[in-house]
This record gives C-alpha cells, structure tokens and sequence, in this order.
C-alpha cells in the first residue's frame, strides 16, 4: 500500500513564490508610487529598482512581512473576484 502524503504548502499562496516575484508583481499591479503609499518604505519612495529593494526586504523582516502580507491580499482578492475561492 501506498500512503498519500498531504502537501503540508497546499495551502500556502508563497509557496514556490520568492522574493523577487511577489514585488515584481505588486510593481506591475500597483506602480512604485502608489506601493510606496501603501507600504512607506524608503526603497519604494526615492528612486525605487527591484534590486535595491529586494536588498532592503532581505536584510528587514518587518518590511519583508508588509510586502508579504500585500501580496497575500492581492493573490486572495484576484481569487475572490475571479470565483475561485480554492
């Protein structure tokens, strides 16, 4: 018999998902200005590039956990307002 293991990242929307591609997306979604409104963070504000903010949102916990918490709301809004609330 073989036992089925359950995928304990199911459920997790950052599962398989770095860094680098949650901001490129929250870029491409909202625009550096208007995600510089939303999380007030230097690197988003003054002359923002994906390279000095990913440098940011390694080294800054805090900050790193604000962007993880927008995309996580913007992955839960898409899925909501397409109808597919897996």
């Amino acid at each position: 018999m073989t036992e089925k293991k359950e995928n304990p990242q199911a459920g997790n929307p950052l599962h398989g998902v770095t860094l680098e591609m949650m901001l490129n997306q929250l870029v491409d979604h909202y625009g550096w200005e208007e995600l510089g409104k939303i999380i007030n963070i230097r690197c988003f504000n003054y002359d923002p590039s994906i390279k000095s903010s990913l440098k940011f949102l390694r080294k800054t916990p805090w900050a790193r956990k604000k962007v993880e918490d927008l995309f996580r709301w913007l992955k839960a809004s898409e899925s909501y307002l397409s109808g597919d609330e897996s």
